[in-house]
């Protein structure tokens, strides 16, 4: 099927930042991530021209495509398939758990609303019981790398990708990056290079705490000033020094270290002990 073809007849939208994939492979790539069953009801945010629908509806017992452009809509509605439902509306502004329970979501987003999206999906970490968060089984995902990496970054990976996004993502699913995507692969072909990431969501968080929007702000003012060391850097956030310096010793934590060093498990441990210490 020559995607490349059927991509060029349209012209794709920089204010709403299409990029057509027109990749075959990655396609095929993509449904094989989802692992789709017979009865499964799959959600996919920014349907397109449809060359992801034409391979879900295939699989799926309902294919829910969601698609803000009104000239997608009109391609999505040329697509012949009972088990299609088309809706033309902005995801962010969507209650997923209106589709349902164990939903399946397929997404191919703009990049520059990333972290947005997957606030809204997953919820924030302090959003223990998210609706949209507990409709989700899965969720298959493609961004641009960077943020990929960002996204399953822990503390041992490069400085700069590990953080807030990282913490966001991790919180409530379980996160590994798929495969890598060229830039060639989508017409037309973005300045960045992309990748598929799937996001196996947990219905409880990564950790037990006493207050989850505490660990929040923690793990705010941890990566909030990087290159400053931990003691300064949740000073800035707003920690008294005392509560500081006894929650640090009680963790046998140096004050040196910075922000980024600590995990996320870590991070929550800090989190208990400030709280402890106020």
């Amino acid at each position: 099927m020559n995607y490349f073809e059927r991509a060029k007849q349209y012209r794709a939208k920089k204010r709403l930042g299409q990029n057509f994939l027109i990749d075959g492979e990655v396609i095929d790539d993509i449904i094989e991530a989802a692992d789709i069953q017979e009865d499964d009801t799959v959600v996919e945010i920014g349907a397109g021209l449809g060359f992801v629908t034409e391979h879900l509806v295939d699989y799926a017992k309902n294919v829910i495509a969601i698609e803000l452009d009104e000239d997608m809509v009109r391609e999505l509605s040329k697509i012949k398939a009972d088990n299609l439902e088309i809706v033309h509306a902005d995801i962010l502004k969507t209650d997923l758990s209106q589709f349902g329970e164990k939903i399946k979501i397929v997404a191919n987003i703009p990049y520059y609303i990333t972290s947005p999206i997957i606030a809204h999906l997953l919820g924030e970490v302090d959003d223990t019981d998210n609706r949209n968060r507990n409709s989700i089984s899965e969720i298959v995902m493609m961004t641009q790398y960077e943020a990929a990496q960002r996204i399953t970054a822990n503390e041992k990976s490069e400085q700069k990708a590990y953080g807030l996004l990282s913490i966001l993502a991790q919180f409530y699913a379980d996160v590994e990056m798929v495969r890598f995507v060229k830039a060639k692969s989508f017409f037309p072909a973005p300045k960045v290079n992309s990748a598929v990431i799937k996001f196996r969501v947990r219905k409880t968080p990564l950790l037990e705490l006493s207050d989850y929007s505490f660990f929040k702000k923690t793990a705010k003012a941890c990566f909030g000033t990087r290159r400053k060391n931990l003691k300064n850097s949740l000073s800035i956030g707003g920690f008294s020094k005392e509560t500081i310096q006894k929650a640090l010793e009680a963790l046998n934590i140096p004050e040196t270290v910075r922000g980024e060093t600590l995990s996320i498990e870590e991070i929550g441990n800090l989190s208990e002990k400030l709280k402890e210490n106020l």
